[in-house]
């Protein structure tokens, strides 16, 4: 009985640190997830901010039917599909420089890549902004003494999105070099060595040794920036404003856009919801697949 109580009492001091998290987590997380559903439900405008018609999944089906959303679905996913390989391919090869033990000056190296991944990504589009300016930028400065032509890094529909990538990838591709270094260096060197002994060369240890074993960490490093490039917004409103036209209207901006400008927020709520979801899709698929892989 005395053990009994003992670890109802232990359980209950669990229960008590743990409400003062749960209910910030169910202030800042879980009542904003809630009103937002509701706004979706309803006729809710800036200009009417009264919740005194139930429109139902009307504000989804007009979603649904708006070129313009389809255009950032398509944008976002094109800009996806470039971020993210582009940012784990060089961040895995930089990794596995640095971790070779005959690098030397590691730690400044490690300096010089946490100062992209610390900046705020205004305080970066705003430096590659400066720095890409068509007529007053070094970069097209630069090009203009090696003969080339002035190049609109922004105004340019066909440049405009993959500038953005580029931008992107220069300030995240350091998390990716941090956190697959940091898997590197923690792997066991008993399957390394057998691989060594058994006569495998360089490229047959990382493909079937260890990229396996770093798998577990390639997993959350894709998650992670799979979800965060899904909802970036700062680098296109300081860089591009959606444009030139629609060129990098993301879904992340277009909520905003429908949002402040609009000032439908019952519909920017509906396609926040449809961005949640199509988020929670790729990161289940994501993480079945690398898990089922690994098994």
């Amino acid at each position: 009985m005395k053990r009994m109580s003992f670890q109802a009492r232990y359980r209950m001091i669990g229960y008590q640190f743990l409400i003062p998290t749960f209910l910030v987590l169910l202030l800042v997380v879980a009542m904003p997830l809630l009103f937002s559903l509701v706004l979706s439900m309803f006729r809710y405008t800036f200009l009417s901010p009264r919740l005194n018609e139930f429109v139902g999944f009307s504000n989804y089906a007009s979603v649904v039917h708006d070129q313009y959303f389809w255009n950032s679905v398509k944008v976002t996913f094109l800009f996806v599909l470039m971020v993210v390989p582009l940012e784990f391919f060089i961040g895995y090869g930089i990794a596995l420089m640095l971790s070779r033990p005959e690098i030397r000056f590691k730690s400044i190296f490690y300096f010089i890549l946490t100062i992209p991944m610390v900046m705020s990504p205004v305080a970066v589009g705003l430096i590659w902004r400066m720095l890409l300016h068509p007529e007053l930028g070094v970069v097209n400065y630069l090009l203009g003494k090696l003969g080339f032509g002035y190049v609109n890094w922004f105004g340019d529909e066909r440049l405009a999105l993959f500038t953005v990538t580029l931008v992107d990838v220069w300030q995240q591709v350091s998390f990716m070099v941090l956190l697959l270094l940091s898997g590197i260096t923690s792997l066991p060197k008993e399957p390394f060595e057998s691989a060594t002994i058994d006569g495998a060369n360089w490229l047959q240890t990382l493909l079937f040794v260890k990229t396996p074993l770093l798998m577990p960490i390639i997993t959350v490093a894709l998650l992670q920036r799979v979800i965060t490039s899904f909802k970036t917004y700062d680098l296109v409103y300081i860089l591009t404003s959606g444009g030139p036209g629609v060129s990098t209207d993301l879904i992340s901006y277009n909520i905003y856009r429908t949002t402040f400008m609009g000032l439908d927020l019952s519909v920017a709520s509906a396609v926040s919801y449809m961005l949640l979801i199509v988020i929670l899709a790729i990161t289940v698929v994501i993480f079945r697949s690398t898990m089922k892989g690994n098994e």
